[in-house]
Protein backbone atom coordinates (compact mmCIF):
# COMPACT_ATOMS: atom_id res chain seq x y z
CA UNK A 1 0.00 0.00 0.00
CA UNK A 2 1.59 3.43 -0.94
CA UNK A 3 -0.78 6.64 0.25
CA UNK A 4 -0.67 9.73 -1.14
CA UNK A 5 -0.72 8.95 -4.79
CA UNK A 6 -2.72 11.99 -6.42
CA UNK A 7 -0.26 13.18 -9.23
CA UNK A 8 2.15 11.48 -11.85
CA UNK A 9 4.59 13.67 -10.98
CA UNK A 10 4.61 12.92 -7.60
CA UNK A 11 7.22 10.97 -5.19
CA UNK A 12 4.26 8.82 -4.26
CA UNK A 13 3.77 7.52 -7.94
CA UNK A 14 6.93 6.99 -8.55
CA UNK A 15 7.75 4.80 -5.60
CA UNK A 16 4.16 2.54 -6.35
CA UNK A 17 5.95 2.01 -10.17
CA UNK A 18 9.34 1.32 -8.81
CA UNK A 19 7.53 -1.36 -6.49
CA UNK A 20 5.48 -2.74 -8.92
CA UNK A 21 8.52 -3.08 -11.27
CA UNK A 22 9.68 -5.26 -8.38
CA UNK A 23 6.92 -7.73 -8.62
CA UNK A 24 4.69 -6.14 -6.17
CA UNK A 25 1.04 -5.71 -6.62
CA UNK A 26 -0.10 -1.77 -5.51
CA UNK A 27 -2.86 0.10 -3.81
CA UNK A 28 -2.65 3.50 -3.29
CA UNK A 29 -4.76 6.49 -2.19
CA UNK A 30 -5.13 9.81 -3.33
CA UNK A 31 -7.06 12.82 -2.02
CA UNK A 32 -8.07 15.27 -5.02
CA UNK A 33 -9.55 18.02 -2.71
CA UNK A 34 -5.95 18.42 -1.52
CA UNK A 35 -4.48 18.85 -4.69
CA UNK A 36 -7.57 20.96 -5.09
CA UNK A 37 -6.45 23.41 -2.55
CA UNK A 38 -2.62 23.84 -3.72
CA UNK A 39 -0.86 26.33 -6.37
CA UNK A 40 -0.88 23.31 -8.45
CA UNK A 41 -4.06 21.87 -8.70
CA UNK A 42 -6.20 18.41 -9.17
CA UNK A 43 -4.47 16.64 -12.10
CA UNK A 44 -7.29 15.42 -14.02
CA UNK A 45 -7.05 11.65 -15.15
CA UNK A 46 -3.82 10.96 -13.06
CA UNK A 47 -5.42 7.97 -11.06
CA UNK A 48 -6.13 6.37 -14.29
CA UNK A 49 -3.37 7.16 -15.96
CA UNK A 50 -1.12 6.25 -12.90
CA UNK A 51 -2.89 2.64 -12.64
CA UNK A 52 -2.24 1.79 -16.38
CA UNK A 53 1.64 2.65 -15.63
CA UNK A 54 1.73 0.15 -12.73
CA UNK A 55 -0.34 -2.69 -15.18
CA UNK A 56 2.73 -1.45 -17.89
CA UNK A 57 4.93 -2.91 -15.19
CA UNK A 58 3.10 -6.00 -14.51
CA UNK A 59 1.36 -4.92 -11.16
CA UNK A 60 -2.93 -5.55 -10.72
CA UNK A 61 -3.26 -2.48 -8.39
CA UNK A 62 -6.30 -0.81 -6.64
CA UNK A 63 -6.75 2.72 -5.92
CA UNK A 64 -8.78 4.30 -2.99
CA UNK A 65 -9.97 7.86 -2.60
CA UNK A 66 -9.08 8.45 1.06
CA UNK A 67 -9.13 11.32 3.54
CA UNK A 68 -6.57 10.71 5.49
CA UNK A 69 -7.67 13.66 8.65
CA UNK A 70 -10.67 11.42 9.17
CA UNK A 71 -9.92 9.05 11.44
CA UNK A 72 -13.03 5.90 9.92
CA UNK A 73 -9.92 6.28 6.80
CA UNK A 74 -7.10 3.33 7.79
CA UNK A 75 -9.69 0.94 8.38
CA UNK A 76 -11.72 1.48 4.98
CA UNK A 77 -9.17 1.32 3.00
CA UNK A 78 -7.49 -1.82 4.45
CA UNK A 79 -10.80 -3.56 3.94
CA UNK A 80 -10.99 -2.06 0.76
CA UNK A 81 -7.60 -3.30 -0.25
CA UNK A 82 -8.01 -7.13 1.44
CA UNK A 83 -11.06 -7.05 -0.68
CA UNK A 84 -9.64 -6.38 -4.23
CA UNK A 85 -5.99 -7.69 -3.82
CA UNK A 86 -5.30 -9.14 -0.22
CA UNK A 87 -3.52 -8.63 3.10
CA UNK A 88 -0.97 -5.54 3.05
CA UNK A 89 2.76 -6.36 3.92
CA UNK A 90 4.35 -3.06 2.86
CA UNK A 91 3.33 0.13 3.99
CA UNK A 92 4.78 3.03 2.09
CA UNK A 93 3.26 6.57 3.43
CA UNK A 94 4.05 9.34 1.01
CA UNK A 95 0.68 11.36 1.89
CA UNK A 96 1.19 14.60 3.58
CA UNK A 97 -0.69 18.15 4.58
CA UNK A 98 2.23 20.75 3.75
CA UNK A 99 0.75 24.69 3.47
CA UNK A 100 3.40 27.00 4.52
CA UNK A 101 2.98 29.01 7.54
CA UNK A 102 5.46 29.91 10.47
CA UNK A 103 4.92 30.60 14.22
CA UNK A 104 3.20 33.78 14.02
CA UNK A 105 0.63 32.88 11.16
CA UNK A 106 -0.31 29.42 11.78
CA UNK A 107 -3.99 29.30 12.30
CA UNK A 108 -5.17 26.33 14.88
CA UNK A 109 -7.19 25.05 12.46
CA UNK A 110 -4.52 24.39 10.16
CA UNK A 111 -1.77 23.12 13.01
CA UNK A 112 -4.73 20.60 13.84
CA UNK A 113 -5.18 19.22 10.20
CA UNK A 114 -1.42 18.93 9.94
CA UNK A 115 -1.08 16.69 12.76
CA UNK A 116 -4.37 14.87 11.91
CA UNK A 117 -2.97 14.03 8.51
CA UNK A 118 0.57 14.03 8.83
CA UNK A 119 0.65 12.41 12.54
CA UNK A 120 -2.76 10.60 13.61
CA UNK A 121 -3.33 9.72 9.94
CA UNK A 122 0.35 7.52 10.17
CA UNK A 123 0.06 6.37 13.33
CA UNK A 124 -3.83 5.04 12.36
CA UNK A 125 -2.26 3.52 9.37
CA UNK A 126 0.66 1.83 11.08
CA UNK A 127 -1.76 0.49 13.74
CA UNK A 128 -4.28 -1.24 11.13
CA UNK A 129 -1.20 -2.19 8.97
CA UNK A 130 0.27 -4.34 12.26
CA UNK A 131 -3.42 -5.47 13.63
CA UNK A 132 -3.58 -7.39 10.50
CA UNK A 133 -0.13 -8.64 9.09
CA UNK A 134 -0.33 -12.19 8.84
CA UNK A 135 2.99 -12.02 6.29
CA UNK A 136 6.04 -14.64 6.82
CA UNK A 137 8.49 -13.16 9.62
CA UNK A 138 10.84 -10.69 8.03
CA UNK A 139 8.66 -9.70 5.03
CA UNK A 140 7.12 -6.80 6.27
CA UNK A 141 7.76 -3.42 5.93
CA UNK A 142 6.94 0.62 6.59
CA UNK A 143 8.28 3.30 5.20
CA UNK A 144 7.15 6.97 6.32
CA UNK A 145 8.42 9.69 4.18
CA UNK A 146 9.37 12.68 6.14
CA UNK A 147 10.88 16.19 6.37
CA UNK A 148 13.01 18.60 8.24
CA UNK A 149 11.97 21.83 6.46
CA UNK A 150 10.19 23.41 10.09
CA UNK A 151 11.14 27.21 9.54
CA UNK A 152 8.32 29.03 7.91
CA UNK A 153 6.57 25.70 7.36
CA UNK A 154 6.00 24.99 11.53
CA UNK A 155 2.94 22.87 11.28
CA UNK A 156 4.01 20.77 8.48
CA UNK A 157 7.48 20.26 9.95
CA UNK A 158 6.27 19.46 13.36
CA UNK A 159 3.90 17.32 12.36
CA UNK A 160 6.46 15.57 10.04
CA UNK A 161 8.40 14.86 13.69
CA UNK A 162 5.46 13.52 15.34
CA UNK A 163 5.64 11.04 12.18
CA UNK A 164 9.49 10.09 12.34
CA UNK A 165 8.72 8.58 16.36
CA UNK A 166 5.90 7.26 15.53
CA UNK A 167 7.30 5.42 12.94
CA UNK A 168 10.39 4.24 14.71
CA UNK A 169 8.63 3.41 17.55
CA UNK A 170 7.41 0.81 15.25
CA UNK A 171 10.21 -0.82 14.43
CA UNK A 172 10.50 -1.67 18.33
CA UNK A 173 6.22 -2.41 19.08
CA UNK A 174 6.09 -4.25 15.68
CA UNK A 175 9.24 -6.53 15.80
CA UNK A 176 7.74 -9.75 17.47
CA UNK A 177 6.25 -9.80 13.82
CA UNK A 178 9.48 -9.30 11.94
CA UNK A 179 8.45 -6.13 10.38
CA UNK A 180 11.00 -3.40 9.98
CA UNK A 181 10.37 0.29 9.81
CA UNK A 182 12.07 3.13 8.56
CA UNK A 183 11.89 6.99 7.64
CA UNK A 184 13.05 8.36 4.47
CA UNK A 185 14.03 11.52 4.18
CA UNK A 186 14.11 12.75 0.50
CA UNK A 187 14.85 16.75 1.12
CA UNK A 188 13.89 19.06 -1.25
CA UNK A 189 12.04 17.28 -4.48
CA UNK A 190 10.62 19.02 -7.38
CA UNK A 191 7.34 17.90 -8.23
CA UNK A 192 6.20 21.20 -9.46
CA UNK A 193 6.09 23.29 -6.51
CA UNK A 194 9.37 24.93 -7.01
CA UNK A 195 10.19 28.20 -8.27
CA UNK A 196 13.37 29.16 -10.35
CA UNK A 197 14.65 30.81 -7.39
CA UNK A 198 14.05 27.92 -5.07
CA UNK A 199 15.19 25.40 -7.72
CA UNK A 200 18.79 27.42 -7.66
CA UNK A 201 19.12 27.91 -4.01
CA UNK A 202 18.53 23.99 -3.87
CA UNK A 203 20.86 23.13 -6.17
CA UNK A 204 23.78 25.43 -5.09
CA UNK A 205 23.44 23.46 -1.48
CA UNK A 206 23.40 20.04 -2.53
CA UNK A 207 26.74 18.52 -3.11
CA UNK A 208 25.62 16.31 -6.22
CA UNK A 209 24.74 19.81 -8.14
CA UNK A 210 21.41 18.82 -9.48
CA UNK A 211 17.64 18.64 -7.86
CA UNK A 212 16.53 15.71 -6.21
CA UNK A 213 13.88 13.37 -8.32
CA UNK A 214 11.06 11.20 -7.23
CA UNK A 215 12.65 8.45 -8.78
CA UNK A 216 15.63 9.26 -6.42
CA UNK A 217 13.23 8.27 -3.93
CA UNK A 218 11.25 5.42 -5.21
CA UNK A 219 15.06 3.58 -5.46
CA UNK A 220 15.84 3.70 -1.93
CA UNK A 221 12.40 2.68 -0.91
CA UNK A 222 12.37 -0.04 -3.51
CA UNK A 223 15.38 -1.18 -1.61
CA UNK A 224 14.20 -0.88 1.74
CA UNK A 225 10.65 -2.89 1.24
CA UNK A 226 13.33 -5.86 -0.67
CA UNK A 227 14.38 -9.52 0.75
CA UNK A 228 18.13 -7.44 0.90
CA UNK A 229 16.67 -4.14 2.65
CA UNK A 230 15.50 -6.56 5.84
CA UNK A 231 18.52 -5.63 8.14
CA UNK A 232 18.15 -1.70 8.13
CA UNK A 233 15.19 -1.26 10.82
CA UNK A 234 14.35 1.89 13.04
CA UNK A 235 16.81 4.54 10.99
CA UNK A 236 15.97 7.88 9.74
CA UNK A 237 17.77 7.81 6.63
CA UNK A 238 19.01 10.88 4.08
CA UNK A 239 18.69 10.77 0.78
CA UNK A 240 18.85 14.26 -0.45
CA UNK A 241 22.46 13.79 -2.34
CA UNK A 242 24.55 15.71 0.14
CA UNK A 243 22.22 18.93 0.74
CA UNK A 244 23.61 21.36 3.21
Amino acid sequence: MVTGVGRTAGIGAAVARQLALSGWDIAFTYWNPYDRRMEWGAEPGATDAIAARLGQAGAASVSVEADLADIRTPERVFDETARRLGTVTALVMCHCESVDSGLLDTTVESFDRHFAVNARGTWLLIREFGRRFDGARGTGRIVALTSDHTVGNLPYGASKGALDRITLAAAQELAHLGVTANVVNPGPVDTGWMSREVRDAVRARTALDRLGTPQDTAHLVGFLCSPEGQWINGQLLGSNGGLT
